[in-house]
């Protein structure tokens, strides 16, 4: 896999929908938690793949996630990045030892662990169908240029 790009604000927005728990400290943001656990996982595992968090709500995910391979920043918290004061200081990388990797699961296996976070059973649903929608709409737009 070349490049996974979780969705830091969305995985938010779900624990504030779903849980009684509204404000979180950026460091304990479910976002930034989660991609700071997959950003761990594929070096400590010697993985090659790109791992760019992507759909920020504030600049404190963001600087929680500095280090990460990739973001992807709206321009309106870049520029709150710009205006803000102080050295943005590294918190994601892994010197680690490289481990072996895990050995590999079958699908029901798969099924069933992922089946335990309903977090990502509602957050992989909802972007399957978005991302269908839009390359139906991408398909009839090209379409309409032909």
């Amino acid at each position: 896999m070349f490049l996974i790009s979780p969705f830091v604000g969305r995985i938010l927005d779900w624990y504030k929908a779903n849980t009684d728990k509204k404000e979180y400290a950026p460091a304990e943001d479910p976002g930034v938690v989660s991609v700071s656990e997959i950003y761990q996982y594929y070096k400590e595992h010697g993985y090659e793949t790109v791992v760019m968090g992507a759909s920020f709500r504030n600049i404190g995910e963001i600087l929680e996630l500095a280090g990460c391979d990739r973001l992807t920043i709206a321009p309106a918290l870049l520029k709150e990045l710009a205006e803000s004061e102080g050295a943005i200081e590294r918190k994601l990388s892994y010197t680690g030892e490289v481990k072996a990797r895990p050995a590999r699961i079958t699908e029901s296996e798969f099924l069933w662990q992922h089946n335990q976070d309903p977090m990502a059973v509602d957050k992989l649903a909802e972007g399957i169908r978005k991302f269908a929608i839009d390359q139906e709409k991408l398909e009839k737009m090209i379409g309409d240029l032909l």
